[in-house]
């Protein structure tokens, strides 16, 4: 069948595709949906470069937390309480937790048409910060761009 080539058609697919995966191998952990469209991130992010960093790197990532993590004592835990218990011991499973995590907070911390100084009534504390350390948003900008 055809299927159209679309962004929110797209996103739908790799979701569906790591939902049977994982209903495939019993795992426990998902591919967490982006909270964006693939082409929402454009022209910053191309369509291509998120359904490849989505959809095939942070999937590995969960897909071999679920491999390694069947069976033992760490299966069904939350995703900190793996990350913590694997830390120094178990570092493949460290490793595959900590970037499936890490790519989850990456995700939320984008959004399109996102970036700008921050909103001084919804995020004071950040907005007061930056004013105080760098005199504004521009300097900020500046100073962390030449660094």
């Amino acid at each position: 069948f055809m299927i159209s080539d679309t962004s929110a058609t797209m996103q739908q697919l790799l979701i569906l595709l790591s939902i049977l995966a994982v209903a495939a191998n019993g795992a426990t952990y998902e591919l967490p949906p982006l909270p964006f469209g693939m082409s929402a991130l454009k022209p910053m992010i191309s369509k291509n470069t998120l359904q490849i960093h989505h959809g095939k790197h942070h999937a590995k990532y969960v897909d071999t937390l679920n491999s390694l993590v069947a069976g033992t004592s760490l299966e069904n835990q939350p995703l900190e309480k793996i990350i913590k218990a694997s830390y120094k011991s178990k570092p493949a499973i460290f490793n595959n937790a900590a970037q499936a995590w890490n790519h989850s907070f990456y995700w939320k911390c984008m959004k399109p048409r996102g970036g700008g100084a921050p909103d001084e009534r919804k995020h004071k504390q950040l907005f007061d910060k930056i004013n105080a350390s760098f005199g504004s948003h521009a300097n900020f900008r500046k100073q962390f761009t030449e660094a």
